[in-house]
């Protein structure tokens, strides 16, 4: 835990005449961040010019490691599309603590900031965990987990999120953050959410998790389609979806059609599917990968993976309910955070084995000239043959209706003069009726 995990050469674009080298950094493990009770007071306004730039001097830490990771032909430097740096973020939440890992949310937010970072990302329900539990145990072996996992999850508009979003207006940046979300209507009700934050603190997505996958349904409710958002901000438009929503094409797509240029792809720690020893365990870095390069090539958008990490206190946590997980905690392929580019290549460092921040730098002028080649939502597709609806509706338990609002009734004809229902035929076994 002590040591820096080895990064990998980042892979550079294509370029003609003079290049320049943006840097991306990697930030040490878990003591590199301000332990949870030791958070900096919120920058003032004239200092969050200097935090994105990563100058403000004393309170800027000591980085371990900072290695170019993209050039951009000079024509990029020359458009009018946004450039910024990106942040992925490659940490643990303080397990089953919204509270603890709200404050070190914060910590990991000034720390972007004053590196210069304009958009962060953090990991699949980084608030308050991922229940991993539920591919360990059965089910009636897990009540306490589940209420405790009920009571550390949080409201949309409670104060854990209410910090997160004062503190991206604080600093001035972009933040997308997964939280398990509490349900007003239900004790027990949960779902896996993400949040797109502006830089003026307001919501700018709220997205539920349309199917929980494998052994998630035992801890998350379905998701709708109201969050199927991509927003449009000053560094470009936004979306993301979260871990198997990757695999969607008709989710993806949603999102390209809205002109996607950054897309966040986020994930849990690791994602046990067998015991080690029967092998073909789900490798959560390939899978990854795979999907989030696909979609950026789909889209040429740039993509942002953002993993969460099994520190050693969530491990003990699990390991000291039953000795016996131990194994399959410590075999099961561990995710990895990097940043990819609108053709598909890896353009920054990969975090996997140890906690931190991945940066890079985003122009969005390079999303322009892969759509010359395949623009699935512009010329290289038929609208004429294929027909996409999206039904965006938050889903409710109940719809009231007062006295008042209810349409007048309708004179009903009698009887004798009703015509006889006609069946028409539209399939062997179907039908529809028509007065």
């Amino acid at each position: 835990m002590g040591e820096r995990a080895p990064c990998r050469p980042a892979t550079p674009l294509a370029a003609k005449g003079p290049q320049r080298r943006p840097s991306c950094i990697v930030i040490g493990p878990l003591h590199r961040f301000p332990a949870p009770d030791r958070i900096e007071a919120p920058l003032e306004p004239s200092q969050r010019g200097l935090a994105r730039s990563g100058l403000r001097g004393s309170m800027s830490r000591k980085l371990i490691s900072e290695r170019p990771c993209l050039m951009l032909p000079e024509s990029s430097q020359m458009g009018q599309l946004p450039r910024f740096k990106v942040a992925a973020v490659h940490a643990a939440p303080v397990f089953l603590d919204k509270a603890a890992t709200t404050r070190k949310a914060v910590s990991i937010l000034r720390e972007a900031a004053h590196a210069g970072a304009e958009f962060i990302a953090f990991p699949e329900t980084f608030i308050p965990a991922f229940p991993v539990w539920s591919a360990l145990w059965a089910p009636i072996e897990n009540h306490d987990l589940f209420a405790r996992m009920a009571t550390e999850s949080v409201f949309v508009d409670g104060p854990e999120v209410a910090e997160i979003r004062h503190e991206a207006r604080q600093l001035g940046v972009f933040v997308s953050i997964g939280i398990s979300e509490r349900s007003t209507a239900s004790v027990g009700c949960l779902w896996n959410s993400n949040l797109l934050i502006g830089d003026d603190g307001a919501i700018l997505v709220h997205h539920r998790k349309l199917v929980p996958t494998f052994y998630e349904k035992l801890v998350w409710a379905a998701g709708d389609g109201e969050g199927l958002r991509v927003a449009e901000t000053r560094i470009g438009r936004l979306g993301g979806l979260i871990c198997g929503e990757n695999t969607n094409p008709l989710a993806r797509f949603t999102l390209m059609a809205q002109g996607e240029q950054v897309h966040v792809s986020s994930w849990p720690p690791i994602w046990p599917t067998r015991p080690p020893a029967e092998g073909g365990n789900f490798d959560n870095v390939a899978a990854n990968r795979i999907r989030a390069s696909a979609h950026s090539f789909e889209a040429k958008a740039f993509g942002v993976v953002s993993a969460g990490f099994m520190d050693g206190a969530m491990r003990d946590a699990l390991v000291g309910r039953d000795a016996k997980i131990a194994r399959v905690l410590d075999e099961t392929p561990r995710a990895a955070s990097f940043v990819i580019d609108p053709t598909g290549r890896q353009i920054s460092e990969t975090l996997q084995d140890a906690e931190g921040i991945v940066y890079a730098e985003i122009d969005i002028n390079a999303c322009v000239e892969p759509k010359q080649f395949h623009d699935v939502v512009g010329y290289y597709n038929r609208y004429d043959v294929f027909d996409l609806t999206v039904r965006r509706k938050r889903q409710q338990p109940v719809a009231f209706r007062s006295d008042d609002e209810r349409p007048p009734a309708e004179p009903q004809r009698p009887a004798a003069s009703l015509p006889r229902a006609q069946l028409h035929e539209i399939g062997p076994g179907y039908g529809q009726f028509d007065p």
